[in-house]
């Protein structure tokens, strides 16, 4: 797990620092390893459920089959204004899918006191996203005033029930699945608190990941296009089980969707990557095959 060091004292931009307290750890680097959530709130499900909801549950069937850990599943189709959730209400650590709303928290403060990222901002922004870094991450946590400045912002974008984590361990954030449907929303409407300039910073980032990065949310991306994703990964507990989480927008057969996939309790960090893959591939097919419904 993975936390902010005393202002002033983060790796300089650009620097791969492993934090001390979780070095030794087999299988983690400073790229990443480090996660309750506030203005949307999931469509009401009609009596017997909503249409789009139960088709993603049947197809989240088979993913779940021999599965022992937590699963939460979110998917959105811009284009036909559907919404599915599964598990909307389980809290999950956010682990680094926590940098995209580090970075939305930057870009809110940029805004309101209208001056641009300078290029040192920048540059951490960049290794933070892109390569997921922890040293780039805890200075700019650092910088919006860690959980307190986060907090802040996540009432502006409307995160009713995700929680920073406390004393500089931004890993340990708690969020829902729909909270993070929430952010990428607010990554991607015109009427967001976001500037049309700040979504598109934040998406080309999210769409320029390394390629050790490209996982997740992305499976269910149709080849040739170019998906925004973030991805977390954490060992979660003693017991050598994993977080493994992954959020972004992705373009399905000609349709855009926002999908967010949180899991926990996952055997290996191999295993639950194929388990969050298989999920949002399971999403985007069930989000893009059911008819609209207004009632839910």
């Amino acid at each position: 797990m993975w936390r902010a060091e005393p202002a002033g004292q983060a790796g300089p931009p650009g620097s791969r620092m492993d934090d001390p307290a979780t070095a030794s750890r087999p299988g983690l680097s400073g790229r990443d390893s480090q996660a309750h959530p506030l203005a949307w709130r999931p469509p009401r499900r009609a009596p017997g459920g909503c249409a789009a909801s139960a088709a993603l549950a049947t197809a989240l069937a088979p993913v779940l089959r021999h599965h022992t850990g937590r699963l939460a599943v979110a998917a959105a189709d811009l284009d036909t204004g559907i919404t599915a959730a599964y598990h909307a209400r389980q809290v999950f650590h956010t682990a680094s899918i926590v940098k995209a709303d580090i970075l939305a928290a930057l870009l809110l403060q940029q805004q309101s006191q209208q001056v641009a990222l300078d290029p040192g901002d920048q540059n951490l922004a960049a290794e933070m996203i892109e390569g997921s870094d922890n040293a780039a991450a805890s200075a700019l946590w650092n910088t919006v005033g860690g959980a307190a400045g986060v907090a802040a912002a996540d009432r502006i974008l409307g995160l009713r029930h995700t929680m920073p984590g406390q004393d500089g361990w931004w890993g340990l954030t708690s969020t829902r699945v729909t909270d993070q449907l929430r952010l990428l929303s607010r990554l991607t409407s015109p009427h967001s608190p976001l500037t049309a300039a700040s979504r598109r910073y934040e998406l080309a980032l999210m769409r320029g990941v390394e390629a050790d990065q490209n996982w997740g949310i992305t499976a269910a991306a149709s080849p040739r296009t170019r998906p925004a994703v973030k991805n977390g990964w954490m060992p979660d507990g003693p017991a050598g089980l994993w977080v493994i989480n992954s959020i972004g927008v992705i373009s399905h057969h000609g349709q855009r969707l926002l999908v967010a996939v949180l899991s926990s309790g996952q055997p290996s960090q191999p295993a639950g990557i194929r388990q969050v893959q298989a999920a949002a591939r399971a999403a985007a097919a069930a989000i893009t095959t059911t008819p609209s419904c207004p009632s839910c």
